[in-house]
Formats: structure tokens, sequence, C-alpha cells
């Protein structure tokens, strides 16, 4: 696998957490709002890497230990597939400074 390969992987995982936190947020916001459904966020794997997160409506109503339980995983898969970026990043620059060598 490249380098560039990872970071897109990485890239797409922090994308897909972003979306999945958009929606815990919303159904915190909207928890009181009658006839709101619970907004769900599934993930899939894309080819040749990645994932991608799609949000559906539910007819569940708003639990706040999960939205809890489920932002804490989302926040630490989002820094996970932060580090690794931040690794990517790090492996092109000791690449260009040994081409520049």
């Amino acid at each position: 696998m490249s380098i560039s390969a990872i970071t897109h992987t990485a890239l797409s995982g922090m994308l897909a957490q972003t979306k999945r936190a958009g929606a815990i947020a919303n159904n915190v916001a909207n928890a009181s709002t009658p006839g709101y459904g619970r907004l769900n966020t599934s993930f899939q794997s894309v080819e040749p890497t990645g994932v991608q997160a799609s949000v559906s409506e539910t007819d569940q109503d708003v639990d706040f230990a999960t939205e809890l339980t489920d932002l804490v995983e989302t926040e630490r898969s989002y820094k996970a597939n932060a580090a690794v970026f931040e690794t990517g990043a790090d492996l092109w620059d000791v690449l260009m400074s040994i081409k520049r060598d």
C-alpha cells in the first residue's frame, strides 16, 4: 500500500466520522422535537481504499446515553485516523528530504 493510499484512507475515515458527529449533534439538538426520528450513521467500504458514511432517519427516539457513547466512539475513531494521516504526512516529508539530498 502506498503512502498516498494510506493518507487517503485516513482522510476518508476522518470525513466519515465528521458526518457521524454531525448526525449525533442533530439528534441531541432535536431530541425533544415531536415526531423527530433519530439519525443513524452507517459506514461502507469504498474501493480501492477508504470508507463512506451515510445517514438515514429511523423511527427510534433519541437516547442520550446512546448518543454520548456514539460520540466517544466517534472522537476516538477520528483521532486514530488523524494520527495515521499525520504519520503519512511525516513519511512524505522524510521521502522529500531524502530525494533532495
